[in-house]
């Protein structure tokens, strides 16, 4: 329950952006009034938000202590002490309040507190995908303690998720800018391989080219794999020195809350004819994934696709991964290009398309684009060319 030794400060909205960014205001109040619309199909009552890349994706914050809240048609935004001046600056759409319990406790308080005078028993979702069993316990236990069996908890799955898949204007815009950020620095690194360094030395480089060209950091840690290396699809960069073969190289960066995701793989020295028919392949099959992206098309069929180049080459059994997956607030968000996933791609959502194949004891290929899914086709969005780079 609220303490009265313990009120609630109350902050109001910030200005529409902090003079220093550059970017256009997200239209944050348009996704809550869809995902309300969303919740009364559901049938549900308020929702607890906590995974927080959907916490920014309906309010704009970017911290990493924080949890929103709907009920009773109003929005509130629950962080604590450390945040008080970032919430001020970046929530919208939603009213902050900060106390001295956690913001998980807080948020749960004022939802129960907000619904405690209907007469029956009010649906509360949780993104229960997103919390341990443990913390679910956790809230239902404070429901019970302040509404008896007023309240019961529902779980939801990608409930706020299924919205995020369709970007918008703005979040395509700012896809853009990390993606060709991301590529400007492609042809540094390509001059620092195969120069004698360690994988290590070349991750680190990439890192330092990426945060020198503005991004705000990297979409997830980079992968630098060479030789036997580039045979593992997450192969994490070490100290080998790079010495002749195959050289994947994968990266991205964030920009303006967004990820970018990319692939390419060089060759240090000369590249035999096996070699060179391999790489041929991996395009081949990409090419091909991308040709089948569309709206209206099921995600399996666009894996099938680049699968079945790699089937007619013999090669099917060395690919080992989906094709691919959507990127946006996260690298790795729906839908998933992979058998069996019948999501049907839409307008506005964007994706990687990313086969590879990977033979134990020789060496990889994977060349990866991102890609916007449009009506009657797609857009490559990665500007960087794809002919095999020998070093």
């Amino acid at each position: 329950m609220f303490s009265g030794s313990c009120p609630l400060s109350r902050t109001s909205l910030a200005p529409p952006e902090d003079g220093s960014c550059p970017l256009a205001l997200m239209n944050y109040s348009g996704r809550q009034r869809l995902l309300e619309h969303q919740l009364e199909h559901l049938r549900l009552d308020a929702l607890l938000i906590t995974h927080l890349a959907n916490v920014r994706y309906l309010c704009g914050f970017a911290g990493s202590s924080g949890a929103l809240a709907f009920a009773n048609g109003e929005w509130a935004f629950f962080t604590d002490g450390r945040y008080i001046e970032q919430a001020k600056r970046q929530v919208k759409s939603a009213e902050v309040l900060i106390n001295s319990m956690p913001p998980l406790d807080n948020a749960v308080q004022w939802t129960a507190t907000s619904l405690k005078r209907r007469r029956s028993t009010a649906r509360i979702g949780i993104e229960s995908e997103h919390i341990t069993s443990a913390t679910q316990s956790r809230f239902a236990s404070r429901l019970r303690k302040v509404g008896k069996s007023r309240y019961r908890v529902v779980q939801t799955r990608e409930a706020v998720e299924q919205f995020r898949m369709r970007k918008d204007a703005e979040e395509i815009k700012r896809i853009r800018k990390a993606v060709q950020l991301a590529s400007s620095v492609f042809p540094g690194i390509v001059d620092i391989t195969g120069s004698g360094k360690t994988e290590n030395e070349v991750a680190a480089e990439t890192d330092h080219l990426a945060r020198r060209a503005g991004a705000e950091k990297m979409s997830f840690d980079t992968i630098v794999a060479s030789g036997a290396n580039s045979a593992l699809p997450h192969a994490r960069p070490g100290h080998t020195r790079i010495g002749r073969g195959f050289v994947v190289l994968d990266y991205g960066v964030i920009l303006g809350g967004y990820c970018s995701d990319m692939t390419r793989t060089v060759h240090v020295g000369p590249a035999n004819d096996n070699a060179r028919e391999l790489y041929s392949a991996v395009l081949e099959a990409q090419l091909a994934g991308i040709d089948a992206v569309r709206a209206g098309v099921e995600a399996h069929s666009v894996d099938e696709a680049a699968r079945n180049v790699l089937r007619k080459r013999k090669l099917e059994k060395y690919f080992t991964h989906s094709l691919g997956h959507g990127v946006g607030i996260e690298i790795h968000e729906p839908p998933r290009l992979a058998k069996g996933q019948k999501q049907k791609l839409e307008s506005g959502m964007v994706i990687t398309v990313e086969p590879g194949v990977y033979i134990a004891g020789s060496g990889g290929v994977r060349i990866e684009d991102m890609v916007l899914v449009t009506k009657n086709g797609c857009e490559v969005l990665t500007p960087t060319p794809k002919e095999l780079i020998i070093r």
